[in-house]
Parts: C-alpha cells; sequence; structure tokens
C-alpha cells in the first residue's frame, strides 16, 4: 500500500467550504481507493477537521509516512512557513511521522481549463445583475437567483466576445510574490483560453488592492459592455460571498453594464487529476 495523501486547507471557519472541503477528499477516497492508499484532510485552523486530528487518526491506522499536499492555488501558505511549522510539529507529537511535500496545484494547465469551463457558463448561463423592486416598501432590493444574481426580465442587446472583459479575483495576500502570481494567472488565462475577450483583469478579495469594484472599474473604463468576474478560488465559501457582496454593490451604481459572476473551480475530476499527479510525483521524487 502506498504513504496516504493528506490534504492541507488552510481553514477560514466555514461550513460550506468544509463541506465542499469534504467532498472532494471523499471524491479521492473513491478514485485512489485505500487498497491503494488511504487519503485524509484536515485544516491548519478554524475550520473542522483539523490537521492535527487528521494525522492522528492516520497514525493510528499505522501509516507512519505520508505525502502531504498544500490544497491551495499558489502554496502560499507552505512558502510562508505554515505548513512547514504545522507538520514540524506533528512530528514531534509523532516521533515516528514522516512525510513528503507535493508540489503546490499552481496554474496547472488542467486548472485554467476548469476556469475556461467557468467562465463559459458564466458567458452562456448566469443573468446580469440588476435592480429589482423590493417586495415592500420604496426601496430597491438586490436579489440573487440560483448562480448567486436574479435574471434579468428584459432581453439585452447581444453584447459580443471583444465587448466582453473578465475580472480574475484571487485571495489576496501580504505576500507580494503571492499577489505576483495572480497577476501571471491572469495572463496565462487571457492568452491560452479568453484571447477572444477585450481583457482579463486581476482583482482580489481582500488585503491588497485593486479589489472586485477596483477591477470592475477599470473594465469600465476600457469600455466593456460586459464584465465576468471569475473567482480564482477553489471551493465556495466566505471568500465567494465577498466577491460576490462586492460585485453586487459595483453593479448596484453601474445598471448600464452586464456583471455576471461565474462559480469556484470546485469539487471536480479535472482538479482530482490534478492532485494525484502532485501525489505520483512526490511519490517518485521521494524514490530517488
Amino acid at each position: 500500500m502506498k504513504p496516504p495523501l493528506l490534504l492541507i486547507g488552510h481553514g477560514q471557519g466555514e461550513d460550506s467550504g468544509a463541506a465542499e472541503f469534504g467532498r472532494f477528499v471523499h471524491r479521492l477516497r473513491c478514485r485512489l481507493d485505500q487498497k491503494v492508499t488511504d487519503v485524509s484532510g484536515g485544516y491548519l485552523e478554524k475550520a473542522r477537521p483539523r490537521l492535527s486530528d487528521s494525522v492522528a487518526s492516520l497514525i493510528a491506522r499505522g501509516h507512519h509516512r505520508l505525502v502531504a499536499l498544500s490544497l491551495t492555488l499558489n502554496g502560499e501558505q507552505l512558502a510562508g512557513g505554515r505548513i512547514p511549522a504545522a507538520m514540524a510539529l506533528e512530528q514531534q507529537r509523532h516521533p515516528t511521522l514522516m512525510y513528503d511535500y507535493g508540489r503546490p496545484l499552481g496554474p496547472d494547465p488542467r486548472v485554467l481549463s476548469v476556469l475556461a469551463d467557468r467562465l463559459a457558463d458564466a458567458a452562456a448561463d448566469v443573468p446580469r445583475l440588476h435592480t429589482v423592486p423590493a417586495l415592500s416598501g420604496g426601496h430597491e432590493a438586490r436579489l440573487r437567483g440560483p448562480s448567486g444574481l436574479w435574471p434579468h426580465e428584459e432581453d439585452a442587446a447581444p453584447v459580443e466576445p471583444g465587448e466582453t472583459a473578465v475580472v480574475l479575483v484571487g485571495d489576496g495576500s501580504t505576500d507580494p510574490t503571492a499577489n505576483a502570481e495572480v497577476h501571471r494567472v491572469s495572463r496565462l488565462f487571457w492568452e491560452t483560453h479568453a484571447y477572444d475577450f477585450m481583457t482579463v483583469e486581476t482583482a482580489f478579495v481582500s488585503l491588497t488592492p485593486p479589489g472586485v469594484t477596483g477591477g470592475l472599474e477599470r473594465c469600465r473604463r476600457l469600455g466593456a459592455r460586459r464584465v465576468i468576474v471569475v473567482p480564482y478560488l477553489l471551493f465556495a465559501g466566505g471568500q465567494l460571498e465577498r466577491v460576490w457582496a462586492q460585485a453586487l454593490a459595483y453593479a448596484a451604481g453601474h445598471p448600464e453594464l452586464d456583471i455576471r459572476c461565474a462559480e469556484v473551480i470546485g469539487d471536480c475530476e479535472a482538479l482530482a487529476d490534478v492532485v494525484i499527479d502532485r501525489y505520483e510525483e512526490a511519490l517518485a521524487t521521494a524514490a530517488r
């Protein structure tokens, strides 16, 4: 039996994101099957299961060597030292524990392809943000449909791809290198999957400018008639809600723009393919 795969999330304390994380761990268990390897997952902080609990469970099942993989898109938590510090602490708790790191997911071509699918879905199916009368009182309200937005009652004039801009939104960090990586992803995404669109601008959920509204404003000034916000996020949760909230707030003051929000990458087979490849690569590297 191969060493187990331990997926590490940074943790945001959000039930929806933790639930999708759990579903993804289950998908990998089904793909790899426990006859080949065991799969577990845990968070560094806030959300559950905690990393310490997952490691203790693996040790209790007789595993003393594992592959640890940061389930983040840019590996910031690993590069910034949080994951090595957490794993060093686990090694103090369990002296027999040995581990190898898998390479961060990064802008793998399959990840970019999933982003392209999310962009296409938003362009085709997600209705535009708009203001509708509230059910009572004289105020107006922002409402959401199944994809986070509310359908428009009137058919808008056709918008060509060349009149459509994309805002790719990353988490945001205090680390300039991590933020620069998101800018690199935006450029890669534009050149490989969104070359028909006017532009792909970069924005961040928090911690560093520009925010979502800043990215939308730049697209407006460039003359876009439609802007599609594409979250560069793995799972739904509070970060996605913040992206939608910022987009809704901007749309409230710019009814002339067709502003749409795509879904996150999410629990899917393509993401599982990338993770499994990183796992096998770490095993091959450790065997040399």
